[in-house]
């Protein structure tokens, strides 16, 4: 994953490119680039942003709505992401693998600071 952009503050631009050992990308062969903004920040507790894939397949058009919960939960944080508008060409399944390979990163970051 590389991250182009980041401003975390409501209309912040958030740019992120996703990297893959298949051909599985919608920006390319091996890439997902998302451009997202921020919507909603509430720390520590929610986040809300806007995602756009760039993509020349109409599949993948359209804004997709994220909010990310989070939630004190022993010695760890809970994380409930909801996902609304995700465009037609994005699978359940496939969705749901994004979203857990996210989450991992978040944790290996959040574990090294």
């Amino acid at each position: 994953m590389t991250v182009e952009s980041f401003v975390p503050e409501p209309g912040g631009a958030l740019v992120i490119v996703l990297h893959f050992d298949e051909a599985t990308g919608k920006t390319s062969a091996r890439t997902d680039r998302v451009q997202g903004r921020f919507l909603e920040l509430d720390p520590p507790s929610h986040l809300a942003i806007s995602v756009d894939f760039d993509s020349d397949d109409p599949r993948f058009a359209g804004t997709m709505r994220m909010d990310w919960t989070f939630r004190p939960d022993g010695a760890g944080t809970e994380v409930t992401v909801e996902a609304r508008d995700v465009p037609a060409g994005i699978s359940p399944e496939a969705h749901d693998m994004g979203l857990q390979s996210s989450l991992a990163n978040l944790a290996r970051y959040i574990e090294r600071t």
